[in-house]
Formats: structure tokens, sequence, C-alpha cells
């Protein structure tokens, strides 16, 4: 019987996944320069942005570092080629529901920003479900165990 870890990943994939590893590694540092810096983080922030912020439950930044830090974990678990980027990827999308999720749904930023406010939040949301559809398709043909 075969080893699924004799199984080699396709070139395509390899990239892909250092590509999901450096995405994950600028959502980290926009993660700690929002811890660092709060409403300004993205450079000057209105008068909306700090109260916005201000507004954030407490569990808010803590959904946050677990969404970057799951989505850091599972690119480095497709990199090396572990099944647990199937758990942590999937954990990193929970994550970034819950937080544009709670976001959108309580507040009034496309109101006041615009609809154009929700694209960039909308990408990282399907890249976080890209990256969960990747580590199964991964899993089923054998190039993580």
């Amino acid at each position: 019987m075969m080893n699924d870890r004799s199984s080699r990943a396709p070139t395509w994939f390899r990239i892909v996944s250092v590509v999901l590893l450096l995405w994950a590694i600028a959502g980290c540092y926009a993660c700690a320069q929002q811890f660092r810096l709060g409403a300004d983080a993205m450079g000057s922030a209105s008068s909306y942005d700090r109260a916005l912020y201000a507004s954030l439950p407490v569990w808010y930044n803590a959904v946050y570092a677990v969404a970057v830090g799951c989505g850091l974990l599972g690119a480095v678990a497709l990199l090396a080629r572990s099944v647990l980027a199937i758990p942590l990827t999937t954990l990193s999308l929970i994550g970034v529901l819950l937080q544009f999720g709670w976001l959108f749904a309580t507040s009034d930023i496309v109101a006041a920003k615009g609809a154009w406010t929700a694209i960039f939040p909308l990408v990282i949301v399907a890249v976080a479900g890209l990256s969960v559809l990747l580590a199964r398709h991964a899993r089923s043909r054998g190039w993580i165990a």
C-alpha cells in the first residue's frame, strides 16, 4: 500500500501554498499593527474610525488573532504537507467570518464609508475559503497526510 506522503504534490500546489504563507504573514502584520496602533493602523483615522474601533467588543481582537494565526499555521501546514492544514484553515475561516460578520451586521460602516469598504473583507473571506478547499483537495489527493 502506498504511503499518502509519497504522493508528490504538484508545483502549482507548492506555489499557491507559498502565496498563502505570504498572505498570512501580511495578515499577521496587519493584526499586530491594529493591536499596536488601534484605529490608526490603516493611516490617519477619522472620528468615525475611532468611534467604531472603540465600540469593538473585547473578543474581537482575540478572534482577529485566531483568524490570522490559524491562517499562518495552516499555510505552514500545507507547505509541510500536514493534515493539520484542514482544521487550521477551517478555524481561520470561522474567525474571519465571525470578525467580518459581526462588523458588517452590527455597524453602519457600509452606510458611513460606502459599499467599497466590503470589497477587501470579501477578498479575505474568499482567500480563507479557498485555503480550506485547497487543504481538503490536497488531502483527497494524498498530498498532505
